[in-house]
């Protein structure tokens, strides 16, 4: 068997990934799931059933294995939930599996990962990890395909197992840094609160880089102390929007003055902040995308990120903005080249904004960085050294 993930950037070099399995031997069981092909599955069989045996929707920790058990046993794979498959002419879909709720039961095989590969650019190459400590999101962002996926539930890992795999991998394997890949790691603050004493009791020493919810951040405010000395070095929260019209069509159940609120919050508390800005929407101009770089520079993160909006084919958006969509080549969904043209713009043109948009935001905070004090000071230089030797010229 061949499995692989993809999500909606990825799921063309998927479907070669399993197409070259086939060809190298036609009796391999090809397998692809996550996000893309859990919502898309019907496309992808009914184009791809001569590469594609199986899709598992959802989660694959259970259904996976269940698989591969029904397959050795000769039995009907039918009988598996969580699958999609080609068959007689059609495509068929087994009833959704459930959600995993113990997720504490579920061990990483961090003996497999290849750690060289894994570093922290920023800090030296530091070693780092990618971990997750909850899923799911009740959030109900248009745009976005988590909500989607985990139907607006969230489940997570107790606060002791999550801290003893913290420890496991600095004593082990050298972790010096940790990104967590959760979506709203803060959402229960009682346990959040429970991982960020055990931190710094431990004194585990594992830096954290994570995600979370502006609302999140304000309601946290009176402990962000607790963060810092947890060992949270870096938090991104996304602003996505400077009008309340946008926030709103997004779903995205903030106000605007409250997201400056939680960056100051997060900068005052010696946090390096992270936000990012949705453009390309169909309104949007050269004027309106300028006026949002202004935007985020009053915000003032330490860093930004312009991001081209990638409207996922099963994101509740989507029929909103499809007749606006110039490309179904999916290797283009990544948040980086557009793929929907505004009415008043070329593709060049929002191409060549969201350059400009980056490029204009990051010279004011280098022009400005005499204004850092400490360790962020050397984090910024840091990113700075990078963007000019990997990102502006990286044949070098």
């Amino acid at each position: 068997m061949v499995a692989t993930t993809a999500y909606t950037a990825s799921i063309v070099h998927a479907v070669e990934l399993v197409r070259l399995a086939k060809s190298v031997n036609p009796q391999v069981v090809t397998v692809i799931g996550n996000v893309h092909a859990t919502f898309c599955y019907e496309e992808l069989l009914s184009a791809d059933h001569n590469v594609i045996d199986y899709v598992v929707r959802g989660e694959g920790e259970v259904t996976l294995p269940s698989l591969l058990n029904c397959l050795n046993a000769g039995e009907d794979p039918a009988a598996v939930p969580g699958l999609a498959f080609y068959t007689d002419g059609s495509v068929i879909a087994t009833p959704k599996a459930p959600y995993i709720q113990d997720l504490d039961s579920l061990q990483a095989a961090w003996d497999l990962v290849e750690w060289p590969i894994y570093t922290y650019r920023a800090k030296n190459n530091a070693r780092l990890a990618i971990v997750s400590s909850s899923r799911g999101c009740q959030q109900k962002c248009s745009f976005c395909s988590q909500q989607l996926f985990w139907a607006q539930t969230w489940r997570a890992r107790s606060p002791e197992n999550f801290v003893a795999e913290l420890e496991m991998l600095s004593k082990k394997y050298g972790v010096e840094v940790a990104m967590l890949a959760d979506e709203i790691p803060t959402f229960d603050r009682d346990r959040w609160v429970r991982i960020l004493d055990l931190m710094i009791e431990r004194k585990v020493g594992v830096k954290l880089l994570m995600e979370t919810r502006v609302d999140d951040i304000l309601r946290d405010a009176d402990i962000m102390d607790k963060y810092r000395k947890a060992g949270v070095e870096h938090i991104y929260v996304g602003v996505e929007a400077g009008s309340q019209e946008t926030l709103d069509l997004f779903k995205k159940d903030t106000k605007v003055e409250q997201s400056k609120q939680a960056i100051d919050i997060i900068n005052n508390a010696d946090i390096v902040s992270e936000t990012s800005f949705v453009l390309g929407m169909p309104e949007d101009t050269p004027e309106s995308i300028a006026a949002t770089i202004e935007l985020a520079k009053h915000y003032n993160p330490d860093m930004a990120f312009f991001l081209a909006i990638a409207p996922w084919p099963y994101a509740e958006l989507y029929p909103q903005l499809e007749k606006y969509v110039v490309t179904k080549d999916y290797r283009k969904y990544n948040l980086v080249e557009p793929v929907l043209k505004p009415t008043n713009m070329t593709i060049d043109q929002l191409e060549k904004e969201l350059g400009r948009a980056a490029q204009q935001f990051y010279m004011y905070k280098f022009q400005n960085l005499n204004k850092i004090r400490g360790w962020k000071k050397d984090f910024m230089l840091a990113v700075l050294d990078i963007f000019i030797n990997i990102h502006i010229w990286p044949g070098r």
